[in-house]
């Protein structure tokens, strides 16, 4: 597994635990960068994508809940709500990241992670954001 592909799911694995147990992410991230547990270190470029997520929180979200028709954020199962959260703000906010690369990402971790038919939704939804990128950043 690429660096990039394993700090993904480092950064996923914050989000999703900061999720299940009703903590602050910001909180979790700062307890795992000093203790990183039974794991190493948290590398850097998981932190970026936990602090993106966090620093643009609110407007990936707003983004997600307009397009994920028929879906609200909180239905949708926690696995898929960090994986569209990391891959929106790869997306919209990180230029360092081809389009493509961070849709593949989110998928494979989809597809490894989640339910038989989130690699399908966590696909169709981040594509839809890539069409509407200019749209969503003016």
């Amino acid at each position: 597994m690429a660096a990039r592909s394993k700090a993904r799911k480092r950064a996923l694995d914050v989000l999703f635990e900061a999720d299940q147990r009703g903590v602050d992410p910001a909180e979790l991230l700062a307890r795992r960068i000093v203790e990183p547990g039974t794991e190493a270190a948290l590398p850097q470029y998981a932190v970026d994508l936990v602090e993106g997520v966090l620093d643009h929180r609110e407007r990936i979200d707003e983004v997600l809940a307009t397009h994920a028709h028929g879906w609200t954020i909180a239905r949708m199962p926690a696995v898929d709500r960090a994986l569209l959260r990391i891959g929106t703000w790869e997306v919209l906010f990180n230029d360092d990241v081809p389009d493509a690369v961070a849709v593949d990402e989110a998928v494979d971790l989809a597809r490894a992670l989640s339910t038989d038919d989130s690699p399908s939704f966590v696909n169709g939804l981040l594509g839809r954001i890539v069409e509407l990128k200019p749209t969503l950043l003016a």
